[in-house]
């Protein structure tokens, strides 16, 4: 059996569609393995969120404690799982060392481990509509959509796990005025208009000035100097760098309640293309990558369609290619991208293969991208 470990990930929301965690999928051929690919990831961790962490369909083992755990990890335990004595001896060692447990395929009725408390309770929604007598806090799977999300927060359910949140949004034919002024603004810097005329455009809307300087000077950017003023940010950035970052305020421009939930998994999947495309593109063409990820996302986060949000802007071909067409340079990573928020490993390993990538590199790229987009704020 192969010894390559793959990592899917999705979001869990609460009721109040607020991202609470995020939900790593290791799929991997032992516990040992997985023990070693997790310890190789300790310097990009995601930090801001707890981490639910599954390891798939294998039996948990007195082996995860071999796991340098960081402490915002929460480990699932999958109920079949407690019919082995080694996941029952584990559980007490996990609960000794501090590290909370999450119980996933849970199922009513079944004897649960003398002592076992868990934080959460991970079920399928189409099996069990209300989570009467879960013994911890209720997350709802398999939900096919925002009604669905809906329903199950009805039912009783206090949050959920997945990516719902894509489908289920009504598209309006148009963009809205605060969404095309952004527009305005992301042409005017692509098409290197004077400074003076952007700064007027910024001026039109102090909340996006503000949003702006707060994302360039968060921790994720890591610049030396704290920027001031727009001027100051194309002096120290230039326009192509600025670019990046103007497009986050589109991104970040949706009021729905779902948006910061979107916004992160928008600028996770940028940050993921842009790392691991790298070494594939020249140096200026990294940023477009970055965007091709985050714009993929676009039309969700606005309520209109692609080509009603990416028609009114001046963008490279590439990126319309990857975005509209389907194809072109970028679109491998784009897939790439998407496979890694799916639970199929075998579609994940396919992607891996086309670009001729080590799996390790892939698993460390999207950790890191979803620490970047968990330390930038969203409100």
């Amino acid at each position: 059996m192969s010894q390559a470990v793959l990592i899917t990930r999705e979001p869990v929301v609460n009721k109040q569609r607020s991202i609470t965690a995020n939900r790593l999928v290791v799929h991997a051929p032992s516990v040992p393995v997985a023990v070693a690919a997790l310890n190789a990831l300790a310097e990009n961790w995601p930090a801001n969120h707890t981490v639910f962490v599954s390891l798939g369909r294998l039996v948990p083992t007195a082996e995860l404690m071999g796991w340098q755990m960081p402490a915002n990890t929460m480990v699932e335990i999958p109920a079949p799982a407690l019919a082995y004595e080694q996941t029952k001896a584990l559980i007490p060692q996990l609960q000794e060392a501090g590290i909370n447990l999450c119980l996933s395929w849970y199922q009513p009725g079944m004897q649960l481990p003398e002592g076992a408390e868990f934080r959460f309770v991970l079920a399928d929604a189409n099996k069990l509509p209300t989570p009467a007598g879960f013994p911890g806090i209720s997350i709802a799977t398999g939900l096919a959509d925002l009604d669905g999300f809906a329903t199950a927060v009805k039912n009783g359910y206090d949050g959920a796990s997945g990516w719902f949140f894509f489908k289920g949004v009504k598209a309006a034919k148009e963009l809205a005025p605060s969404h095309a002024q952004i527009v305005r603004l992301l042409n005017l810097v692509r098409n290197e208009a004077e400074v003076k005329e952007i700064e007027a455009a910024l001026k039109l809307d102090v909340a996006l000035s503000y949003k702006l300087l707060r994302y360039i000077n968060s921790p994720a950017f890591g610049l030396m100097v704290e920027v001031q003023s727009f001027r100051h940010a194309v002096t120290i950035l230039g326009m192509d760098k600025l670019n990046k970052w103007l497009s986050l305020l589109l991104v970040s421009a949706s009021k729905d309640p779902l948006a910061p939930a979107l916004m992160q998994a928008a600028i996770a999947r940028g940050r993921f293309m842009e790392l691991i495309g790298a070494a594939f593109v020249e140096k200026r063409e990294v940023d477009n990558l970055f965007i091709t990820g985050a714009f993929s996302l676009i039309h969700v986060l606005l309520g209109t369609t692609p080509e009603a949000v990416l028609g009114e802007m001046t963008l490279p071909e590439p990126i319309i290619d990857a975005l509209l067409r389907g194809e072109g340079i970028y679109r491998p990573f784009l897939d790439l991208a998407i496979a890694c928020e799916r639970l199929d490993p075998s579609a994940l390993s396919e992607q891996i293969a086309k670009l001729k990538l080590r799996a390790e590199d892939v698993s460390k790229a999207l950790v890191s991208a979803v620490a970047f987009a968990d330390s930038l704020q969203f409100g």
